[in-house]
């Protein structure tokens, strides 16, 4: 059978281009890694690297090496690693980004008692509406609500929400009366600049479809400044559902034509691209999804 830690010797040599060079990075010598190597080739039964008295590069054969089986090399130490890590204390940094209103209402908690089950980790959350770039800003975790649109980062659902059209009882009482969706055109919209089109939604009852496009006197870029609005009575807005329910049960807010539905969203976990998920990340989601389905 090969012995799969030669592998790691042919990365060393084929990264460093010699022998000395190799030796010196992983700390052994050059005998060792000469013996090995011969030995691995002798197994294989084709020549891996070309050797000169300065220079040693890699064969057609060496090259598909380094390029089909040292990637699947580098995921089993991942994968055996993980394992190991286990039960391992969780330290070190985890920083999350989500929208304001759903790290409000649903991720706090979470966060909370993920932080008591592991002290020696610290927690940052940034709290924004705006897509956050995860690799230029280092965030290990994003959780976005709605349509993803970048196809190069790793998802999976979470869950799902609705969006519910809302004003204060005092708007109502003061414009002219919303009986049908028809009579919604006559009432300024909040609009949400993060979304495509922010005037433009899709109202479905049954099987009748609705398309109406809003005037608006306010856009905004955060779902806080939609709920700080509607409460100063400044028009109709829209709000997920999960922000919605407090309001509408403390009498701030009512559900205009709840037997109108807007389009559902959902919530996604969102990784920075690549295959490796660091245990922290793994542990967190396990725990929020343990706790969306309380």
């Amino acid at each position: 059978m090969l012995d799969l830690n030669s592998l790691q010797l042919v990365q060393a040599l084929a990264h460093s281009g010699s022998f000395t060079a190799a030796a010196e990075r992983l700390g052994c010598s050059k005998t060792k890694i000469s013996l090995q190597i011969k030995e691995l080739e002798q197994q294989l039964g084709v020549a891996l690297f070309r050797r000169t008295t300065r220079q040693v590069s890699l064969t057609s054969a060496g090259e598909q090496l380094v390029a089909q089986c040292l990637p699947l090399y580098t995921q089993l130490q991942r994968e055996l690693l993980q394992l190991q890590q286990q039960d391992s204390v969780l330290s070190g940094k985890l920083v999350l980004t989500a929208p304001e209103d759903y790290a409000n209402q649903i991720l706090l908690p979470v966060l909370l008692e993920f932080s008591q089950l592991h002290p020696a980790l610290d927690i940052e959350l940034r709290s924004s509406d705006q897509v956050r770039d995860l690799v230029r800003e280092g965030i290990d975790l994003a959780i976005r609500g709605g349509w993803l649109r970048d196809s190069s980062l790793k998802a999976h659902k979470l869950g799902d929400f609705g969006q519910w059209l809302l004003a204060t009882p005092q708007y109502l009482a003061q414009h002219a009366p919303i009986t049908e969706p028809a009579d919604l055109t006559a009432h300024p919209l909040i609009a949400f600049n993060q979304l495509r089109t922010p005037l433009n939604w899709r109202f479905s009852h049954a099987d009748q479809q609705l398309d109406l496009q809003f005037r608006s006197r306010f856009t905004v870029s955060s779902t806080a400044s939609i709920q700080a609005l509607l409460l100063q009575h400044a028009g109709l807005g829209i709000l997920t559902d999960y922000t919605a329910r407090p309001l509408l049960a403390s009498g701030q807010l009512v559900h205009l034509l709840p037997q109108w539905q807007l389009p559902a969203g959902g919530i996604y976990a969102v990784y920075p691209p690549g295959s490796h998920r660091p245990l922290k990340v793994r542990r967190f989601v396990e725990l929020l999804q343990k706790r969306l389905q309380c």
